[in-house]
């Protein structure tokens, strides 16, 4: 294949270039060279080896910014909203300029391979990873994998498509084998990968943890070399999932490339004893070699290979992007008419009335109440090892404080979503001290709060694994209130806490019953103390960490926690408060949000309900103010059992550094929410057809087929409270005709209403008489249009092949099915506006 450019072209001189340099570096490589460069370095690269002309390949965490190889936010990075947010914008182009901004970011932080996207699917609403993906539906998946990969490779970055395949679930995802059959494998969760395959040539593929069908993917030698080389002609690199690789032959033989993290892998020395031993050939270790050193001369590693990019994309403005991403994202599901407040009725409720516009966007001049405790701390991205720090947040107190004029806006915390303590931030300045066995200083380094993260050589200068004894985090703290403060541990292995000069907690915390090892150090903290402290007066703290092998985390990392919750206030308290203020407001504004201990890697969710009394918050500002906005700080879907009480409801998923200027944006009109929903949000987790994600003796049964999502939806004949594909904006349209022919659809439509908006159109299929069971409609097609008010636009939107076609079990292969489909244009799934009869 031809290399395909930035600008959709191709690259075959330079492809054939890039080849000859591959094969006369690998030619001068001895087996041991060769089987140390498949296993890695140290945690995030590979090795570089001069006498051939290759340098170190460097490999960093997204898929919403670029970490790079320091987990720190000493070297901060730009933090765009979160996948979901993405794709819920449903619009290719976006996801690639998302892409050449992280290839910017790749470039300024020396890394070459992103570490994304993830394009597993919303297979139950209870995935916890789910808002590090993008959508229950696949090809929507592929069409925002797709723009988002060429958008990095724009840059001269590889990018690894992951996790392939099936890790659509975080319970037991090291040990889990995932029983599928081969039509929903193939029409569902292969299928973006296949898209993105075959129209953007990813650089780089990630296996996942799972098994598939009684094959760990890292072997799984049909997936990978049959299908994923074999059939769909995929030449780039496969690295595993970090410390996925467990077997030396059977990952070699399964097409595995590379063994992360390094050194200490199933590759290095115990490969070239394999194939010494005639237990591998030679020849399957220099086909991994190639893909890597292919890989290294396509974002110009390697001596006398050019680079498929020379000159990046021109420079993007890092916070407008984020910025513009965000309210492209935010869904508005829920849109009534406003109440009016027009001074107070007897018994001092205000008098209602209605003045027949919708509650958003805010009128000019109005007050508002808002609350919320993520309203003032926001979740702007999820947990896990998507996490960046960004050298700023804007929350939504930050945004709606620049945005409304003085004295409009009053705050109240109302509730907050967790009682739970979290790292040690607001008020304390830290610093980590490490020390050797005998108490000298090695070396200190800065912390934006109390976690300490430092994985593989991201240590502070001067410090080695090997000497490090222990750990102490100091520092000072001045609380903001009054009251008692609880202070507290993540982590395992002992410690020695001490507030005011006082050492408050000296013990050890032992492994729980927990099976994913980084849930140990990522899960639950511990309260050991509460202090009475005064708002203002500042006190010394310090959290000693000797570390201790038997504790130690799975890979070369230090990692723990220094914990803190401030005064906890009556919670009935905090809501009169919130009401009071709201009742006093032309309109109230509530942010609820889900936390780290409910969307997070490493594990699956339990329930969707809002954590903390949240939903109490709400009910009690909807029964004082009827012009009562919700918005909802969440990666993925939660239950709203107000949403009927309630004005609007605003889903801003995470929203990324620029989140609040952006709800400050959508709320006042500035821009409109432009969002449609990639995922169906149920009213409640009992409705949902799907859910499963505990293994029964070590396997998860994928038993219902092909019908996840919407289409699972449409056969148990349930409602969801809002439909995949559903948005609001702040404009109406009509849909004035449709025409179909084999390959594409038209669509004109026109701007209804009063401003310029942008409208998603839908295009799903059904089958008019299937005697093969199909869902009852499928996404097939899609385009994000613009117009003016009063003006039409015309649109051509491509039917693929494939929509038409259905995995055959017994032929093994793709089949056409002819006959007779309805072609469907649509704002919704729910909400169909024109169809057509197309004969194929």
């Amino acid at each position: 294949m031809a290399e395909i450019s930035a600008e959709g072209g191709t690259d075959a001189g330079g492809d054939a270039a890039r080849e000859r340099a591959v094969e006369a570096a690998l030619a001068r490589l001895d087996l041991d060279t060769k089987t140390r460069l498949l296993a890695g370095q140290d945690m995030w690269s590979l090795p570089a080896l001069p006498e051939i002309g290759l340098r170190s390949l460097v490999m960093s965490d997204g898929p919403i910014g670029v970490r790079g190889v320091r987990w720190t936010a000493d070297d901060p990075s730009v933090a765009l909203p979160s996948p979901t947010a993405l794709a819920a914008a449903w619009d290719p182009a976006l996801a690639r300029r998302a892409g050449r901004l992280l290839a910017q970011e790749a470039r300024r932080k020396g890394v070459h391979v992103l570490l994304a996207p993830t394009v597993n699917l919303h297979r139950t609403p209870l995935g916890g990873r789910h808002f590090e993906a993008y959508s229950e539906d696949p090809y929507l998946t592929g069409e925002i994998g797709t723009g988002y990969v060429q958008g990095v490779q724009d840059g001269g970055v590889g990018t690894t498509v992951k996790h392939f395949v099936a890790n659509d679930a975080e319970t037991d995802r090291f040990t889990v084998d995932n029983k599928i059959a081969a039509r929903p494998l193939r029409e569902l969760y292969l299928a973006p990968f296949e898209a993105i395959v075959e129209n953007a040539r990813p650089w780089g593929i990630m296996t996942a943890y799972n098994q598939v069908n009684g094959v760990t993917m890292t072997e799984h030698h049909h997936l990978v070399n049959e299908v994923l080389r074999g059939e769909w002609g995929f030449d780039g690199f496969n690295v595993s999932d970090w410390m996925a690789a467990r077997s030396t032959t059977g990952d070699i033989e399964g097409g595995l490339d590379v063994a992360m993290p390094g050194p200490h892998t199933v590759y290095g020395e115990a490969l070239a004893a394999a194939v010494r031993a005639g237990e591998v050939e030679e020849s399957a270790v220099d086909t991994a070699v190639r893909n890597v050193l292919r890989l290294a001369a396509r974002v110009g590693a390697l001596d006398g290979a050019p680079p498929v990019v020379t000159e990046p994309p021109a420079p993007l403005d890092g916070d407008a992007l984020a910025r513009e991403i965000a309210h492209r994202g935010f869904v508005l599901v829920r849109n009534e008419e406003r109440h009016g407040v027009r001074g107070e009725a007897r018994g001092g409720a205000h008098e209602d009335v209605r003045d027949g516009s919708a509650a958003l966007p805010l009128k000019p001049g109005r007050t508002v109440a808002l609350s919320g405790a993520a309203a003032r701390d926001a979740r702007v991205l999820g947990g896990g090892s998507a996490q960046v720090f960004p050298d700023h947040t804007v929350s939504p107190l930050d945004g709606l404080t620049a945005a409304l004029r003085e004295g409009a806006l009053t705050f109240s915390i109302g509730a907050d979503p967790s009682d739970e303590l979290a790292p040690a931030e607001q008020g304390f300045t830290l610093r980590a001290v490490c020390r050797d066995a005998e108490g000298k200083v090695l070396g200190e380094g800065s912390l934006p709060n109390g976690q300490v993260q430092w994985i593989g050589d991201d240590l502070p200068a001067g410090v080695t694994h090997e000497a490090l004894a222990s750990v102490e985090v100091v520092g000072t703290f001045t609380p903001r209130e009054s009251g008692e403060h609880s202070f507290g541990t993540r982590g395992l292995g002992a410690f020695t806490l001490t507030v005011a000069g006082e050492a408050v907690f000296d013990g050890v915390q032992s492994m729980g019953p927990e099976t994913d090892p980084f849930e140990a150090f990522f899960g639950a903290p511990v309260e050991r103390a509460k202090v009475a402290l005064t708002a203002g007066e500042s006190v010394e703290v310090s959290l000693l960490h000797p570390l201790d092998k038997e504790f130690a985390a799975p890979l070369p990392a230090v990692m723990f926690s220094f914990v803190h919750l401030g005064p906890r206030r009556d919670p009935d308290e905090l809501i009169a408060e919130a009401v009071e203020a709201a009742r006093a407001a032309d309109t109230a504004v509530v942010v609820v949000a889900t936390t780290e201990r409910v969307e997070s890697e490493g594990f699956d969710r339990t329930d969707l309900a809002l954590p903390g009394r949240q939903d109490d918050l709400v009910r009690a500002v909807a029964a004082a103010n009827p012009n009562t906005v919700v918005v909802v700080n969440a990666g993925s879907p939660v239950e709203m059992p107000w949403r009927e009480d309630v004005a609007a409801i605003l889903l801003s998923w995470f929203p990324g550094q620029e989140g609040g200027a952006a709800l400050a944006d959508v709320l006042t009109g500035a821009a409109e929410p432009g969002g449609r929903l990639p995922t169906t949000w149920p009213a409640a987790l009992a409705d949902a057809p799907v859910t499963a994600t505990t293994p029964t003796d070590g396997e998860l049964a994928y038993d219902e087929g092909v019908f996840i999502g919407y289409r699972a939806w449409d056969r148990a004949g349930a409602v969801p409270a809002y439909a995949f594909g559903h948005g609001l904006g702040y404009t109406t349209w009509s849909y004035d005709s449709l025409e179909t022919t084999t390959g594409k659809a038209t669509v004109r439509i026109t701007n209804t209403g009063t401003r310029t908006g942008r409208e998603v159109v839908q295009i799903y299929l059904a089958a008019a008489s299937d005697p093969i069971e199909r869902p009852a409609r499928w996404l097939a097609g899609f385009a994000s249009v613009e117009a003016a008010a009063g003006a039409s636009v015309e649109v051509e939107i491509p039917l693929p092949r494939r929509a038409f076609e259905i995995w055959d079990e017994e032929k093994n292969d793709w089949t056409f099915v002819p006959g007779t489909y309805e072609v469907r244009a649509a704002h919704s799934l729910a909400d169909t506006r024109l169809t057509a009869t197309l004969n194929v």
